[in-house]
């Protein structure tokens, strides 16, 4: 059977994290808090996979692996049938 935390912790556990600060400092309100992922980081995300997605593209429209690609159907499709 587990030891149930103390009064203090019991308290403590009540109080929201934004409230919680040590003796002495300023309580920063919770309001206009960040939560989640910012503006900023989904647009450094988009961008990187547009930049990804314009790579593959560039290597997957290219001659020789077009002619490679073109090969393996071809030798596909003769080997089936």
């Amino acid at each position: 059977m587990p030891i149930p935390p103390p009064a203090a912790v019991r308290r403590l556990a009540r109080i929201p994290l934004e409230r919680r600060t040590a003796p002495g400092r300023a309580v920063v309100p919770a309001v206009g808090r960040d939560r989640g992922m910012s503006t900023a980081e989904y647009a450094v995300g988009t961008v990187t996979a547009c930049a990804f997605a314009a790579v593959l593209y560039v290597i997957l429209t290219s001659s020789e692996v077009r002619d490679t690609l073109t090969q393996i159907v071809t030798d596909a499709l003769r080997v089936g049938g």
